[in-house]
């Protein structure tokens, strides 16, 4: 596949280079400060699974340097997606489908309604990984996950392509054909997590030793699972469980990509997570007093 990656973070660069390492041609489209970034020191991913590095890996500056792709993997932090509409466009108009791995489901709605519905495909992630000094993805557990599905009937040959493409690559691709309510439990769980270890300042194994403080996650999560069962998903108790079984097993030092931002006084994706949480409660008159509570106690660390 010829794919073109929007966003060379830790999550795109690391996919991105996954899948490049297995003979895709991948580009990445990035703002001027990574782009020199890239272009002195490489995409280097140094992973439990195996390092790779792309000594000169291909980047273009606009979309209209961009032709015949396939794939437009979005993986942009949510405050940024307005910045991305008219670029996408241009690729969308030259026959690209978009792959947007953000957290949270609002960006689904507004991509759908500025691109078209059958140019936008479902998908996440879960990744635990940074960027060093030098840019360089730092993949610090055993999870890399990619989970993606068609959201309309004309994408399916495109979904079959990539998940012949993600059997290629280095990390665990998933073709879903429930793709809306994976995105849903992806953001429930997101929800209480990066919400809890941001919140506090602490990784997971430190905020486990506190179970007054380790509830509220799950609170989160049972907040999380009304939303969805109030907008048509059905989320069960075992879903919940799940959730919170799986912060029970990560690792002491994991944290959430939002808490890794905190300490590093970036921009946090607070008001598309949290705050999306309570506007769509909002528009079904659902109170989420656990999210609201997290949502206040994060928002002056936003550094917008």
């Amino acid at each position: 596949m010829k794919i073109l990656v929007i966003g060379a973070g830790a999550l795109g660069a690391y996919f991105g280079g996954r899948l490049h390492e297995s003979g895709h041609e991948v580009s990445f489209l990035v703002r001027e400060r990574r782009a020199n970034q890239l272009k002195q020191n490489g995409i280097e991913i140094h992973s439990p699974h195996g390092n790779y590095k792309i000594e000169e890996p291909a980047i273009i500056r606009n979309a209209n340097e961009a032709e015949d792709i396939d794939l437009v993997f979005l993986s942009v932090k949510g405050y940024h997606l307005p910045g991305t509409i008219d670029t996408l466009k241009t690729l969308v108009d030259k026959g690209a489908k978009v792959l947007p791995v953000l957290n949270g489901v609002e960006h689904i709605s507004v991509l759908q309604k500025e691109l078209g519905e059958e140019s936008v495909i479902g998908g996440l992630s879960f990744i635990i990984a940074t960027l060093d000094e030098n840019g360089h993805v730092i993949h610090s557990s055993q999870i890399h996950d990619l989970i993606f599905g068609a959201l309309h009937q004309s994408q399916q040959e495109v979904v079959d392509e990539l998940g012949i493409a993600c059997e290629q690559a280095k990390f665990d691709g998933k073709l879903s054909n429930s793709i809306l309510k994976e995105v849903w439990k992806k953001y429930m769980f997101i929800t209480a997590f990066s919400g809890i270890t941001t919140a506090v300042n602490l990784p997971i194994g430190e905020i486990r030793k506190h179970p007054e403080t380790f509830h509220i996650a799950r609170k989160i999560l049972e907040d999380m699972q009304q939303l969805a069962n109030s907008h048509g998903l059905e989320l069960t108790d075992a879903h919940v469980d799940k959730a919170f079984e799986s912060m029970e097993n990560l690792g002491e030092e994991a944290t959430s990509s939002m808490h890794q931002d905190r300490r590093k006084g970036l921009t946090l994706e607070v008001e598309h997570l949290h705050g999306g949480a309570l506007r769509l409660g909002d528009t079904v008159g659902l109170k989420l007093p656990y999210i609201e509570a997290i949502y206040g106690i994060i928002k002056p660390f936003e550094n917008p």
